[in-house]
């Protein structure tokens, strides 16, 4: 097997292919298609199915591969192998069970971490609580933090912080007011 930290995208490629045939895991690896991501902000890889023909493509993030090293990123890519595992055994994947089992029995994370940080975050408005996730996109809860949504710890409401302006906001149209200041910097 290849040594040392692949430093090109088809270095990752070919090398987590190659590393993928030394899992101990019930699947054709041969079958599987590989593909890097250059737009995930959030998740590391993913793994895609094309039921009609049954292709099975693992997809990386280059980005999450330069910031966790080779020795982190197997892990990924063993996350990503359970699901094509599912993929070709059952037709369907997800994080259920036989998704645990079956990643506790190849040392797999159930989860990978963030490789960055969201340019959003929810702010519980209870000073008792920390409650603060991380949002990379305007999701509904970022658009409309007034729609009955609550801190998911504690049921207080929140308010949406844009981290690298400190803008804040708790309605839809203090949304729209930010999003307007903001523009480019959004």
């Amino acid at each position: 097997m290849t040594t040392g930290e692949p430093t090109t995208r088809d270095g990752l490629l070919a090398r987590a292919a190659e590393y993928a045939a030394t899992v101990p895991i019930d699947l054709d690896v041969a079958q599987l298609e590989w593909a890097i991501s250059e737009r995930a902000r959030r998740r590391a890889g993913c793994c895609r199915y094309d039921a009609d023909s049954g292709e099975i493509t693992v997809v990386l993030t280059w980005d999450a591969y330069r910031e966790f090293g080779w020795d982190e990123f197997v892990g990924t890519i063993r996350h990503e192998l359970v699901h094509a595992w599912e993929f070709q055994r059952f037709g369907e994947s997800g994080h259920g069970d036989r998704f645990y089992r079956k990643a506790d029995g190849i040392d797999a994370p159930r989860h990978c971490r963030s490789f960055t940080d969201g340019r959003l975050e929810l702010v519980c408005t209870d000073e008792h609580c920390d409650w603060r996730p991380e949002r990379h996109r305007a999701s509904k809860p970022v658009r409309q933090p007034d729609a009955a949504y609550q801190c998911g710890d504690c049921g207080s409401e929140y308010v949406v912080r844009h981290r690298t302006s400190g803008r804040t906001w708790r309605t839809a149209d203090g949304y729209e007011r930010a999003r307007e200041a903001l523009g480019d910097d959004w």
